[in-house]
């Protein structure tokens, strides 16, 4: 950093050279309207505010580390999979319809917006898979880390009468992307109320 700064997981700082400040960010950031839309929405994210002239390392618990660039666009990614972004983007929570779901913490999930970088964390190095018209994807819920680009999801149940037999897959509910955009997934799964994990 050269003067400027950056918002990043509260307590992901691992290291630094020169010199740093640390300030902790209440309500994500966002002041009492985000601190009341997080805690309205389960979208729980605790922020801190790094300025200073060096190098600041983070991490979060070995997560694989993914950079996504942002012209302007918004990014969709579950706040557990949020590490830092440039101090000018904006951070906020959105009604998904079922994002949130994937963690059992409601409807909604974190935007990034603006123009600048977002690193986003994955269990594993995440996977990114192009959405078409022609070609829709679906993603198991325990495996999405972001999103980003024109594109509607749904909610689409997976289970079937193979699934009360036994041999269905596991997943009880799938996510189901439609437009023009870019998944992030990463090759492992979290714990989900969707299904067995």
């Amino acid at each position: 950093m050269t003067g400027d700064a950056v918002k990043a997981k509260n307590g992901s700082m691992v290291a630094y050279d020169g010199q740093m400040a640390f300030k902790k960010l209440t309500g994500g950031g966002e002041g009492i309207r985000g601190m009341v839309t997080r805690r309205l929405t389960g979208e729980q994210m605790t922020l801190m505010e790094v300025k200073g002239h060096g190098t600041c390392f983070f991490a979060d618990r070995a997560s694989e580390i993914n950079l996504v660039t942002l012209n302007g666009e918004k990014l969709y990614v579950e706040s557990s999979n949020l590490l830092a972004t440039d101090g000018g983007l904006r951070t906020g929570t959105t009604f998904t319809g079922l994002r949130g779901a994937s963690q059992g913490n409601g409807l909604f999930t974190t935007t990034v917006e603006g123009h600048g970088q977002a690193a986003i964390m994955s269990d594993g190095p995440a996977v990114l898979l192009r959405v078409s018209p022609q070609y829709p994807l679906t993603v198991d819920p325990g495996a999405y880390v972001a999103h980003q680009g024109n594109l509607r999801q749904s909610f689409q149940s997976g289970v079937t009468f193979r699934t009360f037999m036994g041999e269905g897959g596991g997943e009880a509910f799938q996510i189901r992307f439609e437009g023009d955009g870019v998944v992030h997934v990463q090759p492992s799964e979290r714990n989900t109320i969707a299904g067995d994990v």
